[in-house]
């Protein structure tokens, strides 16, 4: 799904998706994901990234080594994988620009994209699994590229490559979030070496708008995240009560993910319940909860490399205060008053004519007070959604108009630590021509819908208790 009009094609190639998928899975090797898109959807991503350049692309993944952690497990490098497919380690990658209609050929007499691969080691393959290799007889079927060569080859290339091209592009470092270091400044230290007269251009933005529009196969990968994502937290609220630990909460939640196929969370589990429901990312989850806190869960699954994102808000004992639900129906109002809007051209900006954001801003500050008779927009310390994808916190610009394709989420909220009371509702939703598609629909978000859900499993609780042994 590369543009809106596009949406047409979505049904066929779902279809393709599903074909191939079948056929992936039961290959897979080594790190693999459990499953992946078709070899086909990560050459066109190439294809429009060579068509954006005039300069070779020049990337690796990780290598495996970023993290010393003995419970770490491999995942590549987002833009890496988004152009690959790829998740085993000590791999590189390179695309040479598109030739134009009507060019003649460059001075480049190579393959036009390669992808680098760890020589083939039996013995190292015998404590950690098989890996894809260069001289694997299938590997070209396997991978999708037509050119494969060992890693350890790769300086040569780039160094026969800086004869033909004056300039490079890669990921270049930057200062803001995580910003990919240490990986990106070793991947540039080492173009400078390889070669120290060319100039480097940053790939960064191209690659990152194109994530911000999902193909039908990301979109799958999304429901099935987001589905496992909604199975946990319905377990959560038939489970929640004054008397367990935040981290038993958080247990349940990951223990759904994982039996439901979800390789790994998409973050940290939050679960914050009474003064903790006001730390927007608290992850000690070391609170024994209380009858009377609010509890705070905003946990969410990942599938095949793709993130969930789903928050709720819930009654320790199964029965909001009155001052509780006065606070949750003022975010839930908020929300819903963002869905009544929600459509492209919108976007999350803090002002203008098409801020969604203001629209939530405006119906809190217009809603209930503090205990000091003051407006509780002070109290809403956080944008309104982000995009979501292969990171929780997809590539996605705020004050950009939302497009058909884009994952987003909703997520208005308001913090109160005078009175240990944080409320946050999230959902995830695919903008599409003329709206929204509501993906975690499922799970309830009305207050009394939730303490219905809580009062069924208490009795169910009970009822279990009572049975003689």
């Amino acid at each position: 799904m590369k543009l809106p009009h596009e949406f047409r094609t979505v049904a066929a190639r779902a279809a393709l998706l599903i074909v191939t998928l079948s056929s992936v899975s039961a290959a897979i090797l080594g790190q693999q994901r459990r499953e992946r898109e078709p070899n086909q959807i990560y050459a066109e991503r190439r294809a429009r990234i060579a068509a954006q350049t005039d300069a070779p692309v020049i990337l690796w993944g990780f290598t495996g080594r970023e993290e010393i952690s003995q419970s770490y497990i491999f995942a590549q490098e987002d833009n890496f994988y988004y152009l690959t497919g790829h998740n085993e380690e000590e791999a590189g990658l390179v695309i040479l620009p598109a030739l134009k209609a009507g060019q003649a050929r460059d001075s480049w007499d190579g393959p036009r994209e390669i992808l680098f691969l760890p020589a083939k080691n039996p013995q190292k393959e015998k404590w950690n699994g098989v890996r894809l290799s260069p001289t694997d007889p299938d590997i070209s079927s396997r991978t999708g590229f037509a050119s494969l060569q060992p890693f350890a080859e790769m300086r040569a290339t780039v160094e026969k490559l800086a004869r033909h091209y004056p300039k490079f592009a890669t990921i270049l470092p930057y200062e803001k979030e995580i910003g990919g270091y240490p990986h990106e400044k070793t991947v540039v230290d080492w173009l400078q070496l390889a070669a120290p007269s060319a100039k480097l251009a940053d790939i960064r933005g191209a690659i990152e708008t194109l994530r911000t529009i999902k193909s039908p196969g990301e979109i799958a990968f999304l429901k099935k995240a987001i589905n496992l994502s909604l199975d946990a937290h319905l377990e959560a609220m038939k489970m929640m009560r004054s008397g367990l630990y935040e981290y038993q909460v958080g247990a349940k939640m990951v223990e759904v993910h994982a039996m439901g196929g979800s390789e790994a969370e998409g973050y940290a589990p939050i679960v914050g319940a009474g003064p903790n429901s006001t730390a927007l990312h608290y992850d000690q989850l070391s609170r024994k909860i209380a009858d009377g806190d609010i509890v705070v869960l905003d946990v969410g699954a990942q599938f095949s490399g793709y993130s969930a994102d789903i928050t709720r808000t819930l009654p320790a004992n199964g029965k909001f205060t009155p001052r509780q639900r006065e606070i949750y129906d003022i975010v839930l109002g908020a929300q819903n008053a963002v869905f009544a809007a929600l459509k492209p051209g919108m976007n999350f900006c803090k002002s203008g004519g098409n801020s969604l954001y203001k629209i939530s801003s405006e119906y809190i500050n217009s809603h209930g007070k503090d205990l000091h008779g003051k407006k509780l927009g002070q109290y809403y310390i956080h944008g309104l959604g982000h995009n979501i994808g292969l990171d929780v916190h997809d590539p996605g610009e705020y004050c950009k108009p939302l497009s058909a394709g884009m994952v987003v989420t909703v997520e208005p909220g308001i913090y109160i630590p005078e009175e240990n009371l944080g409320v946050r509702i999230e959902d995830d939703v695919l903008i599409t021509p003329t709206g929204f598609e509501f993906l975690s629909q499922r799970l309830p978000r009305d207050a009394l819908e939730i303490e219905k859900i809580m009062a069924e499993a208490a009795r169910a609780r009970q009822g279990e208790s009572s049975k003689p042994n």
